[in-house]
């Protein structure tokens, strides 16, 4: 069988589960995996048949997609915001939609000087890379309780040269020895425990400790939000993800704890995902006692 063939069968198995133009991308991403070519490659060599150790592959590659595995976890890789990340099953496979978060954070820091920031939660370190990539002034401490999740981040750092990020093994703010912070940032879990999309998709395979927030999806929030105020500094920044419905109720726990200037930024498809606020009353105080 040639590789033509090849594709257009696999095509047809996979467009049962995805739409025909995802199951022609995903096709073509695992055959370009199983052989170690680019697509170019794979273009150009449409009629050559395939030998059978790599079709071996490639067909192992395709039942584990067919049986619903992220295609990430089967690569071992996502992109995000141009930077290539090591994923395994014990981190969150980092999508699009949370780049909205990464571009929230660059919106407000300064380019031309330091700035400390805070990820908390960072799993592949996918948030955390991002920033301190686009602005290599910057100082990030990335924090996970996961130790495994902290070593896939350390070493996706290594691998793209990123030097100014920090790891640190922490259950939210606990080691963090009341460090203050420009930015506090956090993609957090915000999904209620029996929530229907935990048996769907992607989900299935993600780790639910990372997903999953008490019965309202919010208890991991507001944690962060209550305890945000004693790291950070004066007119600092606390930027959140959250569910597609969570936006109000993240707003209103903001101004609960002292937080001013609340907004909210849409992802992808125009639903509130981000909410940030800035903490004005270490402002007010810093600037009294001057």
């Amino acid at each position: 069988m040639n590789i033509h063939a090849l594709l257009h069968e696999a095509q047809t198995s996979l467009a049962t589960m995805l739409s025909p133009s995802e199951a022609k991308f995903e096709t073509h991403i695992l055959l370009q995996h199983a052989l170690g070519v680019n697509r170019a490659w794979l273009i150009t060599h449409q009629n050559d048949a395939l030998q059978p150790n790599p079709h071996a592959v490639f067909e192992a590659l395709l039942n584990r997609r067919l049986k619903g595995e992220p295609i990430a976890y089967i690569l071992g890789s996502r992109e995000f915001y141009g930077l290539k990340l090591k994923v395994t099953p014990d981190t969150l496979i980092p999508r699009s939609d949370t780049e909205v978060l990464v571009d929230a954070v660059l919106a407000k820091i300064p380019h031309d000087q330091p700035c400390k920031i805070l990820d908390l939660g960072t799993g592949s370190g996918a948030i955390a890379l991002a920033i301190a990539k686009q602005c290599p002034q910057t100082l990030v401490t990335a924090l996970d309780v996961s130790q495994t999740a902290l070593n896939i981040a350390s070493e996706n750092a290594q691998n793209l040269n990123i030097p100014n990020v920090h790891f640190l093994l922490s259950n939210w703010y606990v080691n963090l020895n009341h460090e203050k912070f420009d930015v506090i940032v956090s993609n957090p879990p915000y999904i209620e425990q029996d929530d229907t999309h935990l048996q769907q998709g992607d989900l299935r395979f993600e780790p639910q400790s990372a997903l999953v927030s008490g019965e309202s999806g919010l208890h991991d929030i507001l944690q962060i939000i209550k305890n945000a105020p004693q790291y950070l500094n004066p007119c600092g920044w606390l930027m959140l993800e959250h569910g597609y419905n969570q936006a109000n109720s993240v707003a209103d726990f903001l101004i609960q704890s002292g937080f001013n200037e609340i907004s909210h930024v849409l992802d992808l498809a125009g639903i509130e995902r981000v909410t940030i606020g800035c903490y004005k009353q270490a402002c007010y105080l810093a600037t009294s006692l001057t």
